[in-house]
């Protein structure tokens, strides 16, 4: 049964899910106040709010809108919502199956009932991403002259997803991961409602802690993982859902982390530690151990990149480009493919040439900025571009590097009281070795 079978059609009131539909079906938000994790966007009088609030006489058609969000941050649900709350006329089109046509039929439709005062539709369209320019083109005049009220939802960036004129037309929202807060709140309001697991069974807190970080705040994840779970400890007559029946519901052995979490960060710890130390193996082993017991790719692709900044650092820049670029296709990419590019960005940084001299040298420069080591800017560094500032000394006698031998002109760059100062001091290991020769040449020209 689609909970959106009455697409097309008045709906009024909160239908009741099929009682054979996923946990994750029947536990969506029967009101806006349900709504997990997305309070910024439903506060009284915005545009979404607005949206599933039936509409009352003089005010004012709500905007066409753009969910943007991760998988199982409630883009569906907030449709939902639209659709049993609203009072609107609401028809759902998936990019995966419609075409020009269907959306054509669906505009027709929706202009003629405008035309005999049969109210307003809301279009949904899910994966918006997927509609071609045409499409998407074919969209345009109904939105601009709200002939529909369109609600769109894509994972996708929609500044490269979506057609411009279209999101001019629209609001775009952005939809946040569910916390780990707000999943355990789920979690514990689907094992005690009617509609959910009605009290049937409990949830071990070892399990529940699994299944939080293994969900990666996607709400519907979360459930279905609960669902199977709840499904084979039932089955084998338990009362409580163990960490070992969701591991054979799932077919995935969990990781133990304790419930303090000091599994969690001697992991993170050993990880960043094997990286530092060059064991690529050790590195890899640790890096398994994260991705097996559920943790958030995006949190260990931001620890590589802060361990290429920290110890690699300029002994090959090379690295943090790798990190970085393995960061942003972890978050295109998720997870299972991610594991490759985490596991290629480790290799990198484990097996690169170290050094932390980028790393203590900014933190020696900010330490001598903090106990008041900063003086004034040189006269002819200063600003010189406003009037009157020649008259003041400012850059009457800078020199044009450009204009010097190497490009390197000898004059001061440093307050007067820090003229000694060397924060920077590379090692011999890696592109430092080329970048300790230059340093010395440059600053024997430079007079230091």
């Amino acid at each position: 049964m689609d909970l959106f079978e009455s697409a097309g059609q008045e709906t009024t009131g909160v239908p009741r899910a099929w009682d054979a539909a996923p946990l994750a079906v029947r536990m969506r938000p029967a009101a806006a106040e349900e709504v997990l994790g997305q309070e910024h966007l439903l506060e009284p009088g915005s545009p979404l709010r607005r949206l599933i609030e039936p509409p009352r006489p003089g005010s004012l058609p709500p905007s066409s809108v753009v969910l943007w969000g991760p998988p199982g941050t409630g883009k569906t649900t907030l449709a939902y919502l639209v659709a049993t709350s609203s009072g609107r006329r609401f028809v759902e089109l998936s990019a995966v199956t419609a075409g020009v046509k269907d959306v054509r039929t669906v505009i027709e439709d929706a202009r003629r009932r405008l035309a005999t005062s049969s109210g307003e539709t809301v279009l949904f369209i899910d994966e918006v991403h997927r509609f071609s320019k045409t499409q998407q083109d074919a969209l345009l005049p109904a939105v601009e002259n709200r002939w529909v009220t369109l609600m769109a939802a894509t994972t996708e960036n929609p500044s490269f997803s979506v057609i411009s004129p279209l999101l001019s037309r629209s609001i775009m929202l952005t939809l946040r991961a569910l916390t780990a807060g707000d999943l355990d709140a789920l979690l514990t309001r689907a094992l005690a409602e009617e509609r959910g697991l009605g009290g049937k069974i409990e949830l071990a807190e070892d399990a529940r802690e699994y299944l939080l970080r293994l969900a990666g705040g996607d709400a519907r994840k979360g459930l279905t993982i609960l669902e199977a779970a709840a499904g084979t400890a039932l089955e084998a007559g338990a009362e409580e859902i163990t960490l070992d029946a969701m591991e054979q519901a799932i077919d995935v052995a969990a990781v133990r982390y304790d419930r303090a979490g000091d599994q969690h960060y001697d992991v993170i710890s050993a990880f960043i530690k094997s990286m530092r130390g060059s064991d690529v193996d050790a590195a890899l082993h640790y890096l398994a151990r994260m991705v097996v017991a559920g943790e958030d790719p995006r949190f260990i692709a931001r620890r590589i990149v802060i361990a290429a900044a920290e110890d690699v650092g300029m002994a090959d820049p090379t690295a943090l480009q790798t990190a970085v670029a393995a960061a942003q296709a972890v978050a295109l990419i998720g997870m299972p493919e991610a594991r490759i590019i985490l596991a290629e960005a480790v290799v990198h940084v484990a097996s690169a040439p170290k050094s932390n001299a980028a790393y203590t040298g900014i933190d020696q420069a900010i330490a001598d900025v903090r106990a008041g080591k900063a003086g004034p800017v040189p006269a002819h560094l200063r600003d010189a571009h406003y009037s009157g500032a020649k008259d003041l000394g400012h850059g009457t006698e800078y020199t044009y590097s450009h204009d010097e031998p190497h490009a390197v002109a000898r004059q001061t760059y440093l307050p007067e009281e820090l003229a000694e100062a060397r924060y920077y001091r590379p090692t011999d290991r890696g592109f430092e070795r080329t970048l300790t020769e230059r340093l010395e040449r440059v600053r024997s020209l430079l007079g230091r």
